[in-house]
């Protein structure tokens, strides 16, 4: 037989005043609270037996009840305070005497350095630096670049369509038709971004990627030019020893074009795993901007010469810091990126 309330209330008012005067340590003023204010404490035990008791008992118990779960609680934040005051949190988790520990800093991700490499190394040559939206009409990707609707860069294979009409841009030349369409001649610029194909990922190849483009607009501009302005980047770029070649090529939005080749950076020209042992490895393409673009974008083609130039992002990373595998600037590997 179950105890009167009022004797199980005196009980637990005896026994909780005793426990929470002898506590004194935050943990165990916590465990006594649970233990009498918890959801499975011995209040809560307490309220589910009231009505089980009988009708002309069950107010008063029910006052008793509300009395002690009152005082419980002001004798748990009482405590509480006791100890919070007694043993300062400081005093508890803080030596003094302990040597410092220095936190680990974050620092720039290696294909933002080589960007910004890239674009400080430009401006020393007087180009500015232009963006442009992602997510793009096909005017901007293929028909002012002179890419007939035949190509296969149209297909659903080869870029990412939105609608029929907008797409994620495959290359940061749309920036050049945009920036064309609102400046007039001298036009010098570079554009870096976030370039997208749907492309299988390997060691070599990434469905988002990196592209940085060039564009070079004015009266008398000659392919001269660009050879004297891609060899001064790989210069800076690499080593003031590197060599630059041009192999004939093909591009819809230049003409003539080119294949840009450097001296392999790893082995300065004799050969090695990181050039298949050619000596040279391919950092982008470039060429004379072909006069359809100027027509699209209302530039006098009779007056006005340019050169255009491009490069990913993630090759001249994998150049300059002997990377063998894309897909390493992704993983978000701590002890890789540490490295750079």
């Amino acid at each position: 037989m179950q105890p009167p309330v009022t004797d199980q209330v005196e009980r637990i008012a005896t026994e909780a005043r005793s426990l929470l005067a002898q506590a004194d340590t935050p943990d165990e003023v916590e465990q006594l609270r649970i233990q009498y204010l918890g959801r499975k404490g011995f209040l809560s035990d307490l309220f589910a037996s009231i009505p089980e008791l009988p009708p002309d008992v069950r107010p008063s118990a029910g006052q008793a009840a509300n009395r002690l779960k009152a005082e419980l609680t002001e004798l748990v934040e009482q405590a509480a305070a006791r100890v919070a005051q007694a043993r300062p949190v400081s005093a508890a988790r803080f030596d003094p005497t302990l040597p410092g520990r220095r936190p680990t800093l974050g620092h720039i991700h290696p294909l933002s350095l080589i960007i910004e490499e890239i674009c400080d190394i430009f401006r020393t040559l007087g180009f500015s630096v232009a963006e442009g939206p992602e997510v793009e009409l096909d005017w901007y990707n293929f028909d002012a670049l002179n890419i007939p609707p035949n190509h296969p860069s149209r297909d659903d294979f080869d870029t990412f369509y939105v609608t029929d009409r907008v797409l994620l841009r495959s290359q940061t030349s749309t920036v050049q038709i945009r920036t064309m369409e609102k400046t007039r001649p001298p036009v010098r610029i570079i554009a870096p971004g976030r370039c997208f194909r749907p492309e299988t990922e390997d060691a070599r190849h990434a469905a988002v990627f990196h592209q940085v483009e060039g564009l070079m607009v004015d009266e008398g501009v000659s392919f001269g030019d660009l050879k004297a302005v891609l060899h001064m980047f790989a210069r800076e770029m690499f080593s003031k020893d590197v060599q630059v070649r041009f192999r004939p090529s093909f591009f819809p939005f230049t003409e003539p074009s080119a294949e840009v080749d450097c001296t392999c950076p790893a082995c300065g020209g004799s050969g090695c795993g990181t050039c298949s042992y050619s000596g040279w490895v391919e950092i982008g393409g470039a060429g004379m901007v072909d006069p359809n673009v100027f027509d699209a974008v209302g530039y006098d083609k009779e007056k006005y010469t340019g050169f255009a130039f491009g490069m990913g992002v993630e090759r001249i990373a994998m150049r300059k810091y002997g990377v063998k595998d894309l897909r390493l600037f992704y993983q978000g590997d701590i002890r890789f990126l540490q490295q750079f």
